[in-house]
C-alpha cells in the first residue's frame, strides 16, 4: 500500500462522441464487455498497483456512476485509512462547475490538507486498459521529475485524435499538441508518436503551485496537457515521459480511448474471439466490477433443430440472468438479465442489461442499451436506410438503439 500517494480518477467526461449511450450516463459509466463499467478498468488498476486512497471525481450524469461505485467498490478499509470516494463538483473555489481536468483537481486541493502525500497520481477514468501505476511512481521518483507524464506509442496517422507528448532523446518532455495534423514523432521513429495517456505523476508542492498559478488566468481552458505542461516547461520545470508498461502481456499495446461508437463497438466484439487483444482472464491482474445477484445462464428448447427453435449460443459472451428461451446468438456479448424469445437471430451484436428480444425478431451488428423491448418479428441492422430512419447509425454502420427507447 502506497500511503503516500493520493488518486484522483477524471470521471466527469460527457462522451460526446459515444452518443447516445452517454444519453443518460457518464461516458466512465458506460457498459462494456458485458458485466463491467469502462471505470472499472481504472480502478482495478488502481486497486492492483497497491493505491488504497482515491479519490473520483464526478460531474456530468453521474447518478448510475455514483451507485455503481457506491455498491461494487465499497472494498476498502476505512479504519486503516483506505478509501474509494465520490467528489462531485461542488463549486468550492467559486461559482464554476469543473472547467477541464485541471481545474477539477484544483477545486479539490483541500482533499491533500488530510494526508500530504508526496505524489499526486491523476488518472483518467474513460480508457481501458492494464497498468501498473507502482512502476510509474517509482520512475517518477527515480527521475526527481517535477511531473511524469505517462505516454504510449502509436502510429503517426492516430494523431489527429490523441495528445501528442513531444520528447527529446533523452525522454525529457519538450511540449504538448492537441491533435495536431502533423505531429512531433518519437526520436529516430519518424511513424510513431508518443501519446498521452491523461495520466500525471506530480511533486504534491509543484502541483498546489502550478493549479493555483492556473485558476488566476482567464484564458486558459485549465487543462493539463493544454495548459499545466506548456505553464511548467516554460518555467524549466523537470517534465519526464514515463513509456507505458502493458500489464496485457500481448504482442501489441493494448490501450484504447474507446471515444466513438465504432470504436466501442470493435473493442467490445474483439472479446468474443477466439485469442482476443484483451485478456479479461488473466487470474494475475484481476478486473472488478458491480454484479447484482442473478440465476445462473440458461438456454432451452436444444431439442427442436427441425422447426428451427433452439435455444444457441455460439462464440459469445453470456452474462449471468440470461435466458436463450429457443433463439440464435452468435458472435455477441450479452450483459445481465437479458432474455432472447423463439426463433431470434442474434449476430455481431451488444445488447445491455434488460434487454427483452421478442419471437422471430433478427438483430445484426447493433448496440441495443438497456431496458429496451424488441417487439416481435423486428428487424434491426439488415435495412440501413429504415434504421437510419428509426435509430442512430455509426459512420460504420452500427445501429445504436438507446437506453429504453420505446420500439412501435
Amino acid at each position: 500500500m502506497m500511503k503516500n500517494v493520493i488518486t484522483f480518477i477524471m470521471a466527469g467526461g460527457k462522451g460526446e462522441r459515444l452518443w447516445p449511450l452517454t444519453k443518460d450516463r457518464t461516458k466512465p459509466a458506460v457498459p462494456f464487455g458485458g458485466i463491467y463499467r469502462i471505470i472499472d478498468f481504472t480502478l482495478s488498476n488502481s486497486i492492483n498497483s497497491g493505491l488504497r486512497q482515491i479519490y473520483v471525481l464526478t460531474q456530468y450524469k453521474s447518478a448510475s456512476l455514483q451507485r455503481h461505485i457506491r455498491l461494487g467498490w465499497n472494498i476498502l478499509a476505512s479504519e486503516l485509512g483506505e478509501y474509494i470516494e465520490l467528489l462531485p463538483a461542488q463549486q468550492r473555489v467559486g461559482d464554476t462547475w469543473y472547467l477541464g481536468t485541471a481545474d477539477a483537481v484544483y477545486q479539490n486541493l483541500y482533499t491533500l490538507e488530510l494526508d500530504r502525500p508526496d505524489q499526486v497520481l491523476i488518472l483518467a477514468g474513460d480508457h481501458v486498459y492494464k497498468m501498473n501505476y507502482s512502476a510509474l511512481l517509482d520512475f517518477h521518483r527515480q527521475v526527481d521529475a517535477d511531473l511524469t507524464v505517462s505516454v504510449v506509442e502509436m502510429a503517426k496517422e492516430a494523431a489527429a485524435h490523441l495528445g501528442v507528448v513531444e520528447v527529446d532523446s533523452v525522454g525529457r518532455v519538450k511540449g504538448f499538441q492537441e491533435k495536431p495534423p502533423n505531429p512531433k514523432t518519437i526520436p529516430n521513429q519518424p511513424d510513431k508518436i508518443f501519446a498521452s495517456m491523461g495520466i500525471y505523476v506530480f511533486k504534491t508542492g509543484v502541483v498546489e503551485d502550478e493549479l493555483h498559478e492556473d485558476a488566476k488566468k482567464p484564458n486558459s481552458s485549465h487543462d493539463f496537457g493544454k495548459d499545466i505542461i506548456p505553464q511548467m516547461l516554460k518555467k524549466g520545470l523537470k517534465v519526464a515521459a514515463y513509456n507505458f508498461i502493458d500489464e496485457n502481456r500481448k504482442e501489441a499495446f493494448y490501450w484504447r480511448d474507446i471515444g466513438t461508437i465504432d470504436a466501442y463497438y470493435e473493442a467490445n466484439i474483439d472479446l468474443v474471439q477466439v485469442d482476443p487483444v484483451f485478456n479479461l482472464y488473466d487470474k494475475e491482474w484481476p478486473l472488478r466490477t458491480y454484479q447484482e445477484q442473478f440465476p445462473p445462464v440458461k438456454s432451452v428448447f436444444a431439442g427442436e433443430e427441425i422447426t428451427g427453435r433452439v435455444g444457441l449460443m455460439l462464440d459469445s459472451l453470456v452474462s449471468n440472468g440470461c435466458i436463450i428461451s429457443g433463439g440464435r446468438v452468435q458472435r455477441s456479448i450479452l450483459a445481465p438479465n437479458v432474455r432472447i424469445n423463439s426463433y431470434c437471430q442474434i449476430y455481431d451484436s451488444i445488447l445491455m442489461e434488460g434487454v427483452n428480444v421478442g419471437r422471430y425478431a433478427k438483430i445484426k451488428r447493433a448496440i441495443i442499451d438497456k431496458d429496451v423491448t424488441i417487439p416481435s418479428g423486428t428487424v434491426i441492422g439488415y435495412d440501413p436506410e429504415d434504421d437510419k430512419r428509426k435509430f442512430f447509425v455509426s459512420e460504420n454502420g452500427i445501429v445504436v438503439v438507446a437506453k429504453g427507447t420505446e420500439i412501435k
